[in-house]
């Protein structure tokens, strides 16, 4: 093993430190690192499975750029930055600064960032540079800046070990910020109350003693409700909003109007009275309160005043800038704090400085020394895409993210790369449903490979360090952007020769002119996000960092929570109350469209799965998309649970199977965000999101767009497994998914093949030459099996059936890891079902140690376990992320149920 690297996780926002190295077979080793105050240890199993991701797969290894003949061809680095820095010369000299974007990603290091937005508004003098982070946390970054006068998160991960009472609203933060969670578990342990607010009752609601559901959207009236009833009930700090805020009689005024009356509250938020009230009088209760809010807040029309509903509670009560308490926004990307603090967002300059404000750009202009500077903020993501559609951006470059998949009404943003001048494409991936638009490809590093820093939720920078060679052609983000930039004429500004050196200019900036104005006459902006100390770091500093948060004090030590000496970041140094107006969703369900479609993550997924995909670990809990609805509903839209069905909106659709996972609200349905192309045949679920915008942030509406479900009728549902990639099939369905030995295929078809034998011989490789083919067909029941082997070890195999009914897939996946199979193996195949003898696992409850449900019931059973403590005792599951432990807790509660009937 080689010696291990200290690094970050490149999943969530949590920011996990992890030690990686390589052993000697080439492997890499993973392990979360104790010395790092976010995790202390801790890994989800995401980050645990890092390195079953890290391998050259699909790796974008050389640019390549589109040919006359419209395929891409490989080309030299040269070759690819001049048409890159040619492209945007002529689009700016013809059309101007602002024909020309610049869309990126949270997967970026503050180093990448920096460059980007340095080129751009500093020296091309366009505020054209926007992020897929507008698409997660930029309702908070606004709610924040409105609240506080800068984009600060009060608290740190401390504050959830040392609450009373922690409020999760919008957060599944089991499933996807599970490090955290534990914090939180741990909190609950020593007495702490936990209340999860959320219309689905998800594994963090499951081990809530209270979850409120409220109806999707009607946040603003819940938390406008919880502020009345605070100041009607005295629980005020009256020397504190005195002194040290302003705004709240309008925001009283407004919240009073529609939220004064509890019983109004809950009737509009769709909750009993009682658990409306039992959470009011916890909150008033409890001095030390943190509310933690994330997607399910920030993703709507009306996600900043969501947010600033909740900040106003935590201002009339005083309740923040001490330990345990403070509004806690959890960020969803591993840098999207560190985009922001560079000026990620289109509306913002670097160093928490204001595109708007002329002495903030004055700052940043001399500090560059950079030839001009954008003088108005640019285009938002949805506007961006748009403003492409239209041929005012006639130049966009796109860097680790996937737009087609993950922006609202995708299909738009589809439209608009197909008829763009010059797209150009930063990514580790050569193939994804973006990257086919492109006509540059510029191969990029990934994470093991990458130097630079990141910033978690709580303002703490880390390192990402390399374990890793380059591999291919890959270059470091920055390096590229700085490639081009010298070909563009801006080199005097873009001499950097390592990220370091890119640091500690970002450090220097926000320190620049950091302070009251002078006697110098100089122009200068107190920002408290302030790395000045970091300024001066030696090349052997700053390899060395240590995990720090921001702001820096004289001597290099950093601030764990923010607002201990009452001072804001405002003017007059008060916080502000935002009056908020509650207002429904922007678009509302219909006869025509009855259910409102909320999206998000699953447990073991990341986003288009670029990375996630290749992880056979974590591949096993949801291995195809799925569409959530109360049974009610599927009944009267005439779909059945384990079928599928088409979810269709206004602006478009797609397949998934049907589930009932027990937790949603009749009305509603969920759909998971991870599916494209690459892995699903029609799963995008952002080809069918409503693209209304929140009109403060630009946040697009995730959370409610109008849908129906309608049946997808097909003759066949199939399973396919194959140690090779299996060729492209005229299917009306299927997914792919990565196992540990092979490829899993879930198929589906409108129209049987005319001859089963035929197709599948063809698809599955029967006529190889070491080829030995099983194969049962009985058309009357409509049944079709057949397997291929290679010198008695299973190669491929195929099942049809009429209905979804098909072989338990864990007992497919168990056959690819043996060397022969037995002619009972045989026999079982041909039967569609696992011999006498063996035991079926079930579906993958514990990722981390690969534990099924039909393992951890024959426990239960058998050692009458009670507790989820004791089926980890027993079976390890669970004794890691934690983050099935809300599942052991059901079964073990089914069991026990199930035992007393």
């Amino acid at each position: 093993m080689s010696a291990r690297v200290a690094t970050t996780c490149p999943y969530c926002g949590v920011g996990c430190g992890v030690l990686a190295g390589v052993d000697a077979a080439g492997a890499v080793d993973v392990a979360g690192d104790p010395r790092h105050p976010s995790n202390r240890g801790r890994l989800c199993v995401k980050g645990a499975a890092l390195g079953e991701t890290t391998d050259l797969r699909g790796r974008l290894l050389h640019p390549r750029m589109r040919g006359a003949d419209g395929g891409m061809h490989q080309a030299s680095w040269d070759a690819a930055l001049d048409r890159v820095a040619s492209g945007f010369r002529r689009v700016v000299d013809e059309h101007g600064p602002d024909a020309v974007a610049f869309y990126v990603s949270g997967q970026l290091l503050t180093e990448d960032y920096y460059v980007v937005n340095k080129l751009a508004k500093g020296y091309l003098g366009t505020a054209n540079v926007d992020t897929n982070s507008r698409l997660c946390m930029s309702s908070a970054v606004a709610a924040h800046r409105r609240a506080f006068g800068e984009d600060l998160v009060p608290g740190c991960y401390e504050d959830l070990e040392q609450a009373e009472l922690v409020v999760l609203v919008g957060s599944n933060t089991a499933w996807c910020h599970p490090v955290v969670f534990q914090r939180i578990v741990k909190a609950r342990e020593g007495g702490a109350k936990l209340v999860a607010i959320d219309p689905r009752l998800t594994a963090t609601g499951e081990s809530a003693d209270l979850h409120l559901p409220l109806r999707p959207g009607t946040d603003a009236w819940l938390f406008n409700g919880l502020l009345m009833f605070l100041f009607q009930h005295g629980v005020m700090d009256v020397g504190f909003v005195d002194a040290h805020t302003r705004g709240l009689n309008a925001a009283l005024a407004a919240a009073g109007a529609d939220a004064g009356d509890p019983a109004q509250v809950a009737r509009i938020c769709g909750v009993q009275l009682a658990d409306l009230l039992a959470f009011y009088r916890l909150f008033a209760r409890h001095e030390r309160v943190v509310t933690v809010f994330s997607q399910g807040v920030n993703q709507s029309s009306s996600g900043t005043d969501k947010a600033n509903a909740i900040i106003n509670c935590h201002l009339i009560a005083g309740r923040l800038g001490r330990p345990g308490t403070g509004p806690f926004s959890l960020t969803g990307q591993p840098n999207a704090m560190g985009g922001r603090e560079v000026g990620g967002l289109a509306n913002m300059l670097a160093a928490h400085m204001e595109l708007d404000d002329p002495v903030h750009r004055a700052i940043v202009q001399g500090y560059w020394s950079s030839p001009r500077i954008a003088a108005k903020p640019g285009l938002k993501a949805v506007a961006l895409f748009d403003a492409v559609l239209e041929g005012k951006v006639r130049a966009l470059w796109i860097m680790g993210t996937n737009p087609v998949v993950s922006l609202p009404d995708a299909d738009r943003a589809r439209r608009a790369l197909e008829g763009c001048e010059l797209v150009v494409c930063s990514d580790i991936v050569e193939r994804t449903d973006t990257t086919a638009h492109a006509h540059v490809l510029l191969p990029a590093l990934g994470w093991g490979e990458k130097d630079g820093t990141v910033t978690s939720s709580e303002r703490r920078i880390s390192r990402q360090r390399p374990f890793l060679p380059a591999p291919g052609e890959a270059r470091a983000d920055w390096s590229i952007v700085c490639e081009v930039a010298r070909r563009l004429g801006f080199a005097d500004g873009f001499r950097f020769e390592g990220p370091r050196d890119i640091f500690v200019e970002h450090a220097g900036l926000t320190a620049w002119r950091n302070q009251a104005p002078g006697g110098d006459g100089m122009p200068a902006a107190r920002r408290l996000l302030h790395l000045g100390a970091l300024a001066s770091l030696t090349p052997a500093a700053y390899d060395a960092l240590e995990p720090v948060q921001w702001p820096l004090r004289a001597d290099g030590t950093g601030t764990a929570r923010l607002f201990a000496d009452r001072s804001f970041a405002h003017a007059a140094g008060r916080a502000r109350f935002v009056a908020v107006s509650a207002r429904a969703p922007g678009n509302a369900v219909e006869r025509e469209y009855p259910l409102a479609l909320n999206t998000g993550r699953v447990r073991d997924q990341w986003h288009t799965m670029t990375r996630t995909g290749k992880s056979p670990r974590l591949a096993v809990y949801a291995s195809e998309p799925f569409v959530d609805m109360h049974p009610h509903d599927a009944l009267r839209s005439g779909v059945r649970e384990g079928e599928l069905a088409r979810v269709r909106s206004r602006w478009g659709s797609m397949v998934a199977r049907v589930r009932h996972g027990g937790g949603i609200l009749a009305g509603t349905a969920f759909a998971p965000i991870h599916w494209n192309g690459q892995f699903a045949s029609d799963a995008r679920v952002g080809g069918l999101v409503n693209p209304v915008l929140d009109p403060v942030s630009g946040q697009p509406e995730f959370k409610h767009t109008p849908v129906r479900v309608e049946p997808f009728p097909v003759r066949w549902y199939g399973c396919a497994f194959s140690r090779d990639d299996l060729p492209a099939a005229p299917l009306d369905y299927w997914t792919a998914i990565r196992g540990e030995r092979f490829l899993r295929y879930e198929i589906a078809h409108r129209e049987w093949p005319r001859d089963c034998g035929a197709w599948a011989r063809a698809w599955l490789g029967a006529h190889a030459a070491d080829a030995d083919w099983l194969e049962h067909a009985d058309r009357d029941a409509g049944v079709y099996r057949a397997v291929r082997l290679a010198q008695g070890r299973i190669e491929a195999c195929v099942f049809l059936s009429a209905r979804p009914a098909l072989p338990p897939r864990p007992w497919l996946a168990g056959l690819f890891a043996r060397d022969r199979l037995e002619e009972a193996d045989r026999a079982a195949l041909l039967a569609g079902e696992p011999p006498g003898g063996d035991v079926d696992p079930g579906p993958v409850v514990c990722a981390c140690f690969g534990v099924g449900r039909n393992t951890i019931r024959e426990a239960i059973r058998a050692g009458t376990l009670d507790t989820p403590s004791q089926v980890t005792a027993a079976l390890r599951a669970g004794g890691n992320c934690g983050s099935c432990i809300p599942e052991l807790r059901r079964l073990v509660t089914e069991a026990h149920a199930g035992s007393d009937t």
